[in-house]
């Protein structure tokens, strides 16, 4: 068994142990990419990350980003498996056609969203102005508010499939005996999903927000193409903050700005792993 252990184990300490301590080894020196020469700092890059109004903006907009787009993804996966789970015509070409979103490259998916987003030629503005809920054309990567709504949008769209398809899994594995044994006591269908599906499902749905956290806490894609961080460094996220420090040559810094997402993950991670132990 354990000769049978070891690639996957190889797996683990080459492309996850080893560039995490790597990471948090680099975030202590000032590394600059292209220099051999470089000297250990200790916990200086952190301390100028204190004082870095940027960073600051940066945890802001990635806890925005989170707690806006995760509860969206949520509920409206809810909601959407609950339909799918239903059986009609076609249902399985359509519970398919739902992956498309989560399966297509996320530049690719990202591109697509950037042409709706756009100044001048934005479908989105045409329908508004034509309906007169606005004047002129929306600005949206201009402003700091409209680029962390588009971007939010995009990331709803994306994320949503996952939720979808695993609670839908879920739902699969709900005996039709509770249902019938419940209804037969006089339970109405509202009454029905709250005592009898929402806690078998509720360890699948924490799963499923817990992994899609990570998910969203360490995106970059999708923001990366859509704003690169703008307009004026407004729309960072850790990752393409990260990204832009080492665009500047200073590997040290974005380690550390990397690394500065491990606390807030840790802590959510806890969190919910505990109400799914306390749940076993």
């Amino acid at each position: 068994a354990y000769l049978f252990m070891i690639p996957g184990l190889l797996i683990l300490l080459f492309f996850m142990a080893y560039p995490f301590f790597l990471g948090i080894y680099l975030s202590m020196t000032d590394k600059m990419v292209g220099f051999a020469d470089f000297n250990f700092v200790g916990l200086e890059n952190f301390q100028l990350l204190l004082r870095d109004q940027i960073f600051h903006r940066t945890v802001a907009n990635t806890l925005i980003y989170s707690f806006v787009t995760v509860p969206f993804k949520l509920f409206l996966g809810l909601g959407l498996a609950l339909v799918l789970n239903q059986k009609f015509h076609f249902s399985r070409f359509i519970r398919a056609g739902l992956l498309l979103p989560w399966i297509v490259p996320t530049a690719i998916s990202s591109l697509a969203w950037l042409m709706l987003f756009d100044s001048v030629l934005s479908p989105i503005s045409w329908v508004l102005k034509d309906w007169g809920v606005v004047q002129s054309n929306i600005n949206f990567f201009g402003d700091r508010w409209n680029a962390i709504g588009a971007i939010c949008i995009a990331n709803i769209w994306r994320g949503l499939p996952f939720f979808a398809i695993s609670i839908l899994a879920g739902l699969q594995a709900v005996s039709p005996e509770l249902h019938e044994a419940a209804a037969l006591d006089g339970a109405n269908a509202f009454q029905r999903f709250l005592a009898v599906t929402l806690p078998t499902i509720r360890t699948i749905i924490l799963i499923a927000t817990l992994f899609s956290i990570i998910f969203t806490f360490s995106d970059f894609q999708l923001i990366y193409v859509l704003t690169k961080g703008g307009p004026a460094s407004s729309t960072h996220v850790f990752g393409t903050y990260a990204y832009q420090m080492m665009s500047f040559s200073a590997l040290g810094q974005a380690a550390a700005v990397a690394l500065s997402m491990f606390p807030f993950l840790a802590l959510f991670a806890a969190i919910l792993l505990r109400y799914i132990r306390a749940e076993d």
